[in-house]
Parts: structure tokens; C-alpha cells; sequence
């Protein structure tokens, strides 16, 4: 039998406990920034969110403060809060710690991942590969990163580093803001399923020195090429 919640605990019309509302608004304000459904430089405004959310602005600012903690959302002192900005140094800087950290993740994946492992890591790439030959529908991005970054960090999934994991999915976050506005209007090249391709191989046949090289070469001729391409459309 649970004990019954504290005055304060709950802070919702629903009844939802407010810890967890919080983390719904989350989740629901991360997906909105990385989907580009709040732009970059967009100024929040609070009464609206509660509004929109229906929820009271205590979970609400409790859900900012930790997006602000991630990067993603910019708590300004006297002036509110707004989305984040993209920028080419952002990107670069993004880049560069992932190109570090990803490949050190991946490889005490490989070291320590299973049979289970192996089997989720094929798994998500097989998902990955028939979404890539799907280029229709409004939701094709929105189900392409999903599936990208299910691949990526099923990779990783086995690393016994848990900082070293959180930041690795906080990272893969900010890029994935960077691919959102490039992925808009282009579709993946075939190069980039080719690297999948082949870091999956490399990994589940445990040769570790191949598998973080591909991986940290995917990462940053990916983003040199989403970099060029935002560039043109004038976009950074």
C-alpha cells in the first residue's frame, strides 16, 4: 500500500503527481524545440504554455529549469525564457564532443554488450534501413530521427558509463536539431545508410579500433554536410 501523496505533491487538474507531470512537460517541450515546432530564438511565454498544457506554472518552471540545464532552453534574468539559438560555432562545438565522447562509449559497448546486445543493435538498424527507403509523409523526419537516434544509442546501450551515456544522449539531442532543419528538405543520402551498414558490422564483430573510427568519421563528415547544406539555405 503506497502512502497517500503530501500536500503540494499533487499540481494538476488531472491529479497527476506533479514530479511526474514535470517530466512529461519535458519531454513534451524537448520534442517541440528539436522538431522546430518552437524555432530557435523563440521567446517562451509562460501564461500561454499553462494554457496550451493545462497545468499550473509550478511543474511548468520546474520543466524549463531542467531544459535550461540541458542547453536547450535560455533562462535570461529579467527577460524570460527562449529557445535556444543555432549557430555554426554550436554545431561545431556539438560536433567535436561527439566525435569524442561516442566513440569512448561505443567502445566499452562492445566490450561489455551481449548476445541481447547484438540483437538490439541489429535490430535498430534493420528498423532504421526500411524507414530510410520510405520518403513520403508529413511524419517522415519525425520517424527517421526517432529510429536514428534509437540506432545510435543502442550502440552505445551496453557502456558501462552512465555520465558518459548521459551525456552522449544530450549531445545526439543538439544535433539532432541541426539535422530536423536539414532533413526538412532533403532526403538521407546513401552514404549515410552505407556508414550505419557498416559501424553495425564492425561492432557486432567486436572489432572495436574499426567500429569507433567509422563512428566518429559518420559524425563529422554527417555534420560537414548538414552544415553546407544550412549554410546555402542561409539558415547559420
Amino acid at each position: 500500500m503506497t502512502d497517500a501523496p503530501t500536500p503540494g505533491e499533487r499540481d494538476d487538474p488531472a491529479g497527476r503527481p506533479r514530479a511526474t507531470l514535470a517530466t512529461t512537460l519535458v519531454e513534451k517541450l524537448r520534442n517541440e524545440v528539436l522538431a522546430g515546432d518552437l524555432l530557435p530564438g523563440q521567446r517562451l511565454r509562460l501564461e500561454e504554455l499553462r494554457d496550451r498544457y493545462g497545468v499550473s506554472l509550478s511543474p511548468l518552471r520546474e520543466a524549463i529549469s531542467r531544459l535550461g540545464s540541458e542547453g536547450l532552453l535560455l533562462i535570461e534574468d529579467q527577460r524570460g525564457v527562449r529557445v535556444a539559438p543555432v549557430s555554426a560555432d554550436n554545431l561545431s562545438e556539438v560536433v567535436s564532443l561527439r566525435a569524442d565522447l561516442e566513440p569512448k562509449a561505443l567502445r566499452d559497448s562492445i566490450q561489455h554488450g551481449d548476445d541481447a546486445w547484438e540483437t538490439k543493435v541489429t535490430t535498430a538498424y534493420l528498423m532504421l534501413s526500411r524507414q530510410e527507403k520510405t520518403q513520403e509523409g508529413s511524419q517522415r523526419v519525425e520517424r527517421w530521427e526517432r529510429l536514428h537516434r534509437q540506432l545510435h544509442m543502442s550502440l552505445l546501450s551496453a557502456c558501462r558509463m552512465p555520465l558518459l551515456l548521459q551525456f552522449c544522449s544530450m549531445l545526439n539531442d543538439r544535433g539532432d536539431r541541426y539535422r530536423r532543419l536539414f532533413l526538412a528538405n532533403q532526403a538521407v543520402d546513401q552514404s549515410v545508410q552505407d556508414e550505419h551498414q557498416k559501424i553495425v558490422e564492425a561492432s557486432v564483430a567486436r572489432e572495436a579500433d574499426l567500429a569507433c573510427d567509422l563512428l566518429r568519421r559518420h559524425i563529422e563528415r554527417s555534420a560537414q554536410y548538414v552544415r553546407d547544406a544550412l549554410h546555402r539555405q542561409h539558415l547559420l
